[in-house]
């Protein structure tokens, strides 16, 4: 008997069968641009294995001005349509079942060809688009009603097509980005013109054994979006229209309002999906920060949707569906929605990945075989780099020991999961230790190693990590300066008025921290909306609560400071980095760049701000956290050297930049995929 009835249960669309419950959401890859088709294919096929009931593609452009930015990868050619080919026949081997999303962006559009129905720039975007004269609009559509028609020759499955996230038809759908008076413009009924007549070409064009998903903004999370009233009409005309399914887009990209970052709430928006079931005939897929196979069935036995839409931990694990039938859902490695390595690589023109996987969208490239010859391996260090190491090697079949200072395993993974916000990395931290005891890794924690202990090792890897750099403050020994470690692990005490020196992910860090207090919001979804401002759109346009966000008052006065002089928190995350600013602001944290520290007194910090000396400032505060960067902690790694033993030295042992797991993960894992 499974623990998962409903997730596991089948779909009868009519002309096919889903085996599940499950979608693997469309993410833009950048496989695709590569055209490496091989490639491509891996990385589908490997998720078509593990189970997923149906695939959706990254948004394939329907014309070049239609692409995310120039370049973006469509069905524009016969050869186009081979390529795709290649990679819906190694899908359907696999037994898998695949469907294309189709995504014009619109004004999100990267270049200077984007058109949209009104020409307003977008704030995410320096070009300002061309409006649409009715010989144009009937091009946008004819182009997408082109690239299902070109999908279905390529072998898909069907074509999801992207309404939501503030793209293209989104654009049409709200008088924000629509200030047209036509017949495409005004009321409601104009403006939802565009996206069902889309769908209704494309159902023509398909015919009626193919699926044809349609991705609706539920709530748009910005001024002037939609009323839920109209996210109904709008659901039951496409319906109408030739809709096979109805999925679930949350908030557009401009939105002020996090939708997918860890400090999001799991399954946070699934309550807005709930609001349509009823409402439609066709199946409903709720989606959003829905990372385990105990939280989908849950929504689906609680009637939030008809399907589960999980697009990253597809990254995370391949396998996520076949561990869960398994009953080894314990072993299904954690999206942990930290966008370091999927959707950060991807507004930065990269291929993404994952930090928990770094095998994601690297199958061809990053193979773990078993090894022809196995070692005994010592490995020194149970932070992420340590530990990714001796996962990976003792899956391939050597025999393996991880020493660690510590009682736990974990390293700088244990300070990030004290962060509100960060719960997630309490799962990272759980499943690294079920995969250890998995792969047979022995243990031995709670003991320092001396370069003595080693020697019976073939291999030793040296992932020690980091220490503390000393920023050298005059007073910096006084009993109220601590270092961010005293504050994350040791839990001292900190007062009501705090300085941060420091204001990288570190300081960030330990900011959230000290400014809140009890638990945390992203534990509470109730708490975390009213924070953030999110409204029901039934009572609210866009979802957006009227009276604003009104975030708790901070536990602690914060000042936040750096040498830099540029603005604070500048080299963040580059899709999180709003957040984690944004939310220090609501928490009243003020931020000084361009700092001289002078010294520390019974009075307090004194500081001057950029060149002027003459201008200088005494911040009163009761406590002073040091954040001011790493350095590699090589100790162990220079011992083995004068002993004669030559260690692989990874993680932030070997470069000492901000604490990088993303950087430290991989590393260990391909070292270890080579020992």
């Amino acid at each position: 008997m499974t623990s998962y009835p409903n997730l596991l249960s089948p779909l009868d669309l009519g002309h096919v069968t889903l085996p599940n419950r499950v979608i693997m959401g469309s993410m833009h890859t950048g496989l695709e641009e590569t055209k490496d088709w091989a490639r491509v294919a891996e990385f589908y096929v490997a998720r078509a294995r593990g189970g997923a009931g149906l695939m959706v593609t990254g948004g394939m452009a329907p014309n070049r001005e239609g692409g995310v930015f120039p370049g973006a990868a469509g069905l524009f050619t016969d050869e186009d349509i081979a390529n795709h080919a290649t990679v819906t026949d190694a899908v359907h081997d696999a037994g898998g079942r695949i469907a294309m999303q189709i995504l014009h962006a619109g004004r999100y559009a990267y270049g200077p060809e984007c058109v949209a129905p009104s020409p307003i720039k977008s704030p995410i975007s320096p070009f300002t688009p061309t409006e649409l004269d009715e010989a144009g609009i009937e091009k946008q559509i004819a182009d997408i009603v082109t690239a299902a028609a070109r999908a279905r020759q390529a072998g898909y499955d069907g074509v999801e097509i992207m309404g939501s996230e503030g793209y293209f038809i989104n654009q049409f759908l709200v008088t924000h980005t629509n200030k047209r008076t036509d017949r495409w413009g005004g009321p409601y009924e104009n403006r939802m013109r565009l996206p069902v007549e889309v769908v209704r070409r494309v159902r023509d064009a398909v015919g009626d054994d193919f699926i044809v998903i349609y991705r609706l903004s539920m709530i748009d999370l910005l001024p002037e979006g939609s009323t839920f009233d109209e996210v109904v009409q709008l659901a039951r005309a496409v319906e109408a229209a030739g809709a096979d399914i109805i999925n679930t887009g949350i908030g557009w990209h401009e939105a002020r309002v996090p939708t997918i970052v860890t400090s999001v709430p799991r399954a946070g928006f699934a309550w807005v999906t709930k609001k349509l079931m009823g409402k439609v005939g066709v199946p409903v897929v709720t989606s959003n920060r829905i990372n385990t196979p105990e939280v989908a069935e849950e929504l689906l036995a609680d009637g939030c949707a008809d399907l589960i839409s999980m697009a990253r931990p597809f990254l995370a694990d391949a396998d996520f569906v076949a561990k869960a039938e398994a009953g080894r859902a314990e072993t299904i490695a954690p999206c942990i929605a930290c966008n370091q390595a999927c959707l950060d690589h991807t507004f930065s023109g990269k291929i993404s990945t994952c930090l928990v996987n770094p095998q994601a969208c690297h199958e061809t490239e990053l193979v773990i075989t078993p090894t022809q010859q196995a070692k005994r391996i010592g490995i020194v260090g149970a932070g992420p780099a340590g530990l990714s190491a001796a996962m990976t090697a003792a899956q391939r079949g050597h025999d393996v020991t991880l020493f660690d200072r510590e009682p736990r395993i974990g390293g700088q993974l244990n300070m990030a999961r004290a962060i509100p916000g960060k719960e997630e990395f309490d799962g990272l931290v759980d499943w690294y230790q079920t995969m250890l005891a998995d792969h047979g890794v022995t243990l031995r924690l709670g003991q320092a190693v001396e370069p003595g202990g080693l020697v019976d090792f073939d291999e030793v890897v040296v992932a020690t990590g980091v220490l503390p750099r000393d920023p050298g403050i005059p007073g910096q020994d006084r009993p109220n300066v601590l270092s961010y470690v005293d504050v994350l692990k040791n839990r001292a005490p900190v007062g009501r008025r705090v300085a941060i020196v420091g204001a990288g992910g570190i300081g960030f860090d330990v900011a959230e921290f000290l400014v809140h207090e009890g638990d945390s919001p992203t534990e509470n979804l109730a708490e975390w909306k009213a924070e953030w401002g999110v409204g029901d759109p039934a009572d609210a346009r866009g979802g957006l609560a009227p009276e604003g966000p009104q975030p708790a008052p901070p536990a602690r006065q914060v000042t936040l400071l750096q040498r830099k002089a540029e603005r604070p928190g500048k080299r963040l995350g580059k899709t999180t980095g709003w957040i984690h600013r944004l939310s220090l602001r609501m928490k009243q944290v003020e931020m000084l760049s361009g700092v001289t520290y002078h010294g520390i007194d019974e009075e307090g910090l004194h500081i001057t701000l950029g060149e002027d000396a003459a201008e200088g400032r005494c911040l009163q505060v009761d406590t002073i956290v040091l954040c001011a960067g790493q350095l590699s902690d090589r100790r162990l790694a220079e011992a083995l050297e004068a002993r004669g033993t030559a260690p692989h030295v990874i993680g932030g042992a070997d470069v000492a930049a901000e604490l990088d797991a993303k950087r430290a993960i991989d590393q260990g894992t391909r070292l270890a995929a080579t020992l």
